[in-house]
């Protein structure tokens, strides 16, 4: 009889998801008309957006990392701006600041590009730590104080960070717990071989379709809130916290030869994380429900900079995505 309910209730979620994510091919299809390829990168952003996260993407410039962002949000009627980060900014360049007015005599206060739904900071790594934390206080907070007062940030709030893997002069690595921020690290490759001839063509003519508003942010919202609906089964469940585990403790997992290949393992913003970027993309499938597949398809981006790597690993050319893929082999799926 129990299964009954459970059933009636995923058919019920699962008619309730197909209605509330009916935007997402309209949205996907605006943004082909500018992004040519890059189907990976564009998922993960409607992941973050969906799942109120931030997305910090890793690639070599011209990848078209800033002009995913800024197609995106307008093709959603929302607010874009773009912090270009550099060695000299200063925090209040970034949140804003309060300036004397003579006439009344007074401080006003003048609101920093933090304040739109979608902002870009390019290149996140090239400022010091104190903008970088400007900036992650309020990822975090989702609110920005600006000498006594308090503001509460417009949603949907995506901050999406670039930074450039080659250079390293001049570069302010972000700190771990810092990254933790992010929902997922997301590195972008070369598109193919006849996706590069469109774009050769598109940039040739200089014929580029102009992006039209499809989604309003409110349709975004009721979407972030059908999202947490998605069901989950306690099965899932476990196999996210096995596989989150498995970074911690590699040994009672059956994977001794990680241990010592392993610094540190995922906190527990990990499998939060985890869980709700799989139930995006379930939505983002159209699909009620989240199967195994969905988790898969999405732990190398969450997990990729919550784990750290020894010396050793360095040493033997290991990186922290080797390692999620050998837990991700190893563990059992439901």
């Amino acid at each position: 009889m129990m299964e009954q309910t459970n059933t009636v209730d995923i058919s019920k979620i699962n008619e309730k998801i197909e209605r509330e994510s009916a935007f997402i091919d309209l949205l996907m299809m605006e943004m082909n008309k500018v992004i040519v390829g890059q189907k990976y990168m564009v998922e993960r952003l409607l992941i973050g957006l969906l799942g109120r996260g931030h997305i910090l993407l890793e690639g070599v410039p011209g990848l078209a990392k800033t002009l995913a962002i800024n197609t995106l949000s307008k093709a959603v009627q929302g607010s874009f701006s773009r912090i270009q980060f550099t060695p000299d900014l200063l925090p209040a360049d970034v949140v804003g600041t309060l300036i004397y007015n003579i006439k009344e005599n007074d401080f006003s206060i003048k609101k920093g590009p933090i304040f739109a739904n979608f902002v870009l900071a390019d290149e996140i790594n090239r400022a010091p730590a104190k903008v970088q934390s400007a900036l992650l206080e309020a990822m975090q907070e989702k609110q920005v104080t600006i000498g006594d007062e308090t503001f509460v940030l417009d949603k949907p709030f995506l901050v999406m960070a670039t930074q450039n893997p080659v250079e390293q002069e001049g570069t302010y690595p972000l700190p771990e717990a810092q990254v933790d921020r992010f929902m997922l690290k997301t590195v972008i490759d070369y598109p193919k071989l006849d996706e590069e001839q469109l774009i050769i063509r598109a940039n040739l003519k200089g014929s580029f379709e102009t992006v039209n508003p499809v989604v309003t942010t409110e349709q975004i919202l009721r979407a972030q809130e059908a999202v947490k609906e998605v069901y989950m089964d306690e099965k899932i469940e476990r196999y996210i916290l096995d596989i989150i585990f498995a970074t911690r403790y590699p040994e009672k997992y059956n994977l001794e030869s990680l241990k010592p290949l392993i610094g540190f393992g995922a906190s527990p913003r990990g499998s939060i994380n985890l869980a709700n970027a799989a139930k995006c993309y379930a939505f983002i499938k159209r699909r009620g429900y989240v199967v195994p597949e969905d988790v898969r398809a999405v732990v190398h981006d969450v997990l990729r900079h919550r784990i750290g790597i020894t010396y050793e690993a360095e040493a033997e050319n290991i990186s922290s995505v080797d390692i999620v893929n050998k837990i991700v082999n190893e563990i059992e799926v439901p």
